[in-house]
């Protein structure tokens, strides 16, 4: 398995844009993602240039129903 990259919010919402996710709406300094056909939304905390802890970001993927591999590939 993969180590998880150091990442920040706009790029993991790239990532999930990538992986067919689109913003459902904005609150604050979150932003939710959803993806038709999906059961779950997946919320990412877009600090702009801030790095997410890496326990978030697993949290992301694991919501996102994707592997660390599909996620890496889909931030590049």
């Amino acid at each position: 398995m993969p180590s998880l990259p150091d990442m920040t919010g706009p790029q993991a919402i790239r990532a999930l844009e990538n992986l067919g996710f689109h913003e459902d709406r904005r609150k604050g300094s979150h932003v939710v993602m959803k993806k038709d056909g999906h059961p779950k939304v997946v919320t990412v905390p877009d600090w702009g240039k801030k790095s997410l802890k890496k326990g978030t970001l697993r949290s992301i993927i694991r919501d996102a129903e994707v592997t660390i591999e599909e996620f890496i590939e889909a931030s590049r």
